[in-house]
């Protein structure tokens, strides 16, 4: 037996904080009976309403996916293209992707059909450590990759790293590569971040999320989460989120 607003939010219908909010509001149904008591629990054969719509109650599941570059970090695409779900074909659960890769970007991404679990990462105050790799044009001086760490506005939104270091230059080429810590994940972040200090990137890769690490996977392979991989990612987004 499980809370219901656990049960609703491992749906994917809503954070458990909404989720409680629609029980109290009379929106939920158990068994066709409208519950607003959030210390109700239900077992694996009730029927749940949310607003007049069933919901499945699957097995939590959890896959690392290593990212092509040129997919799609979604379950469709109205233009054809790949998405992430391709690539794994064998999971009958109806799992979604955690936040988003850039479709030129590659690296790690996580999949779930635990809302609950994708909500937690996704808020704003996780602070869960996301590794970038990025191969710049141009080669940026220490005090350029300062105002990355500073923080700047780029089309109104503040962006900001939480570390920068260059791993290594390539004179002739004026390439280099640059790792970068993020907290957050907001659309294509790390390539308007060096956009705006003169340095496009001309490869972006996503190498580590949280204690997660992409060791021994080629593009395009996948693996479920380990308990304790699914454990240790609860407890670095719930210490961070009040």
């Amino acid at each position: 037996m499980e809370r219901l607003q656990k049960v609703i939010a491992h749906a994917g219908v809503a954070s458990r904080r909404k989720a409680e909010t629609m029980i109290v509001d009379g929106k939920v149904k158990v068994n066709g009976e409208i519950v607003t008591e959030l210390g109700t629990k239900v077992g694996k054969n009730d029927d749940v309403e949310v607003e007049g719509v069933p919901i499945d109650k699957e097995e939590p599941v959890y896959y690392l996916l290593y990212k092509p570059r040129g997919v799609i970090s979604s379950v469709s695409d109205d233009k054809g293209r790949k998405v992430v779900t391709d690539y794994l074909p064998d999971v009958k659960e109806r799992i979604f992707p955690i936040g988003r890769l850039d479709y030129d970007t590659s690296g790690l991404i996580l999949l779930t059909n635990d809302g609950e679990f994708a909500n937690m990462l996704m808020h704003p105050k996780h602070e869960v450590n996301k590794v970038y790799i990025a191969k710049t044009k141009g080669i940026p001086t220490k005090e350029q990759l300062q105002q990355l760490k500073k923080g700047m506005k780029v089309d109104g939104e503040y962006l900001k790293a939480v570390h920068v270091k260059i791993n290594s230059t390539e004179t002739k080429k004026n390439t280099a590569i640059v790792q970068l810590i993020l907290h957050e994940g907001k659309n294509r972040q790390v390539r308007r971040m060096f956009e705006s200090i003169g340095f496009p990137v001309d490869k972006l890769k996503r190498e580590r999320y949280g204690s997660l690490d992409l060791r021994g996977m080629n593009a395009g392979d996948y693996r479920p989460l380990k308990p304790h991989e699914v454990k240790q990612l609860r407890q670095l987004a719930e210490q961070n989120v009040e």
